[in-house]
């Protein structure tokens, strides 16, 4: 299956990251978030479509700050907002 993903804006909101740090947490959330749709599908949107937004859940950030990390926990929860 072909996967063709864009994310328009990603809001983090009460993350303090280092711009230098953001093309490795943008990185991470590209290759987390396509892991989890090529493996997991993506539900009702197989078919095609858009979903103008995803309110992804919290999650708490551990003692390994680092956007690879972060971003691994974003797109999971992003994935799981995508099917509500």
């Amino acid at each position: 299956m072909k996967v063709n993903l864009h994310i328009d804006r990603l809001v983090l909101e009460g993350i303090d990251l280092d711009h230098a740090q953001r093309p490795h947490l943008q990185a991470a959330v590209e290759a987390e978030l396509g892991r989890l749709l090529a493996e997991g599908g993506v539900g009702n949107l197989a078919s095609g479509g858009a979903v103008p937004s995803v309110r992804a859940e919290g999650f708490e950030i551990g003692a390994d700050g680092s956007p690879g990390r972060l971003g691994t926990q974003i797109a999971q929860s992003v994935y799981g907002g995508i099917g509500k």
